[in-house]
């Protein structure tokens, strides 16, 4: 299918595209990738008379360290997380997340920001950033945000942005000496959305035990979650095989799981278990090797 008419604007800096965002209110959407975006328009599920193209704008774009933290700007790619040296030495989770984000040509061209601004339920981002305990930063006209993780997604496709606002940055806190980070998801067949992705952080302490221990499950329903009951059953103390294992049967507690024509509310739980186990031993053992470096 074709999408409805709709004009193209292509601003050379932020200051153009949030004129331009604001003049036109609720019949603009950003461009920022558009393989989220594009698609829905072509199915008529999204018809904004006016499309703002912000990938010329180039202080959106790289990773940087910025105040003890590593900022991506929103525009960057997820090829370029993937190869990033400072994500995959920071962060290896999010590495490893970009790193199977549907196929080459979509993390090519596709960005962070324009991922998590679309907020599909089933993308991998909005678990990272949870595990992460990420920042998003946002600008408009009359200022901007810095939102919490835990407080950007609001429900199905639906952001904690508000109007004529843009993200622009993901901000993530160093993590201390001793942290590791994993992120694992079995992906659809075809699209390959998570039908469920974990991601996980954890530090040790000198003492060996789990400190901060943080666990993001995408792909359950309408937004990604903690899962805070397995969080809590590990934290503080030391981890093992037997311990990850136990605490894995409380992965999906507190956890709302749809049923879809792949998968059931049930199934999807199991999934989610097992695969939380599994990125939490991952993530531990990478916390383990950075301990006896």
């Amino acid at each position: 299918m074709y999408p409805a008419p709709f004009d193209y604007h292509r601003p050379d800096d932020i200051a153009d595209a949030l004129a331009l965002l604001d003049s036109h209110g609720d019949d603009a959407r950003i461009l920022a990738g558009g393989f989220s975006l594009i698609p829905a328009m072509k199915l008529r599920m999204m018809q904004p008379a006016h499309l703002i193209d912000i990938g010329g704008i180039d202080i959106l774009k790289g990773v940087r360290i910025e105040n003890d933290a590593l900022s991506i700007g929103a525009m960057t790619t997820h090829w370029e997380i993937e190869s990033s040296p400072l994500v995959a030495e920071w962060f290896p989770a999010l590495a490893q997340a970009a790193g199977v984000i549907a196929d080459a040509q979509v993390r090519n061209c596709g960005t962070i920001g324009g991922s998590l601004a679309y907020s599909d339920p089933s993308a991998d981002y909005p678990a990272l950033i949870l595990a992460l305990n990420a920042r998003l930063v946002t600008i408009s006209l009359h200022g901007g945000n810095v939102i919490d993780a835990m407080n950007w997604q609001q429900g199905l496709l639906t952001t904690a942005l508000e109007p004529g606002e843009i993200l622009i940055d993901i901000r993530f806190p160093k993590p201390p000496a001793r942290t590791g980070s994993a992120y694992i998801k079995i992906p659809h067949p075809a699209s390959r959305f998570a039908v469920i992705g974990v991601a996980v952080s954890v530090t040790l302490g000198e003492d060996g035990k789990a400190r901060d221990l943080r666990i993001g499950v995408t792909g359950t329903s309408t937004t990604a979650c903690r899962a805070l009951a397995m969080e809590q059953a590990l934290e503080g103390h030391n981890l093992t095989r037997d311990a990850v294992e136990a605490a894995s049967h409380l992965a999906d507690e507190g956890i709302e799981f749809n049923d879809d024509q792949l998968l059931s509310a049930g199934d999807r739980a199991y999934l989610c278990r097992t695969t939380a186990r599994e990125a939490v031993l991952a993530a531990w053992a990478r916390a383990r090797n950075k301990a006896s470096a």
